[in-house]
């Protein structure tokens, strides 16, 4: 079975994700899932972002990687849109890492915002919704083309819609048929990491 340090989205670590992180230790895995905003919970997306941005982006990526720190360099690093940042971060420069799931967000492996290549050996799977105007939009969805192009075990998974939170069944942005399917390949990829 698997360790995953699961990161949520800006709206914080919501009862939906908690539940996210519940289903993937029903399945036997072991799942942290540590608070990036201070407990708080935002009502919108901006409302997340906008105490982000006053902690500051390299500080919620920063203590993700503190989360880390007691923790075996053996994980699976996850991360809704947000989180999405320390998983990959950690991902890419955390050795022994055993792989990556980036859940409607991914940052480039080159230009200015990158980490860095890819390291050799770390699966990875990207979901977003093939609609979503910030995962497809804003151009999210390139970074994952790129990393799929360039990293033999990578994987993207578009779904039919436009949510950016489709699998977190506490927002009214859920969509339990994409969900239900996210999970199962998350479950799929778990078991062979």
């Amino acid at each position: 079975m698997a360790e995953v340090l699961l990161f949520h989205h800006a709206q914080g670590l919501t009862p939906g994700v908690l539940a996210f992180a519940e289903e993937l230790r029903a399945a036997g895995h072991t799942v942290h899932a540590p608070d990036l905003l201070d407990g708080r919970l935002f009502d919108t997306l901006e409302a997340g972002l906008a105490y982000a941005r006053e902690v500051g982006f390299d500080e919620v990526r920063a203590r993700g990687a503190r989360a880390a720190e007691d923790l075996p360099a053996e994980l699976v690093y996850a991360g809704f849109s947000l989180g999405e940042m320390a998983a990959q971060e950690l991902a890419q420069t955390r050795p022994g890492a055993r792989g990556a799931l980036l859940f409607y967000s991914c940052i480039p492996i080159t230009g200015e915002w990158a980490f860095g290549p890819w390291p050799d050996g770390v699966p990875v799977q990207i979901h977003g919704m093939d609609a979503d105007p910030i995962f497809v939009g804003e151009g999210d969805v390139d970074a994952a083309r790129e990393i799929v192009d360039t990293v033999p075990d990578a994987e993207l998974f578009l779904y039919p819609g436009d949510q950016h939170y489709f699998a977190d069944s506490s927002l009214p942005s859920y969509d339990a048929d994409a969900t239900a399917l996210l999970t199962r390949r998350v479950l799929d990829f778990l078991a062979r990491v």
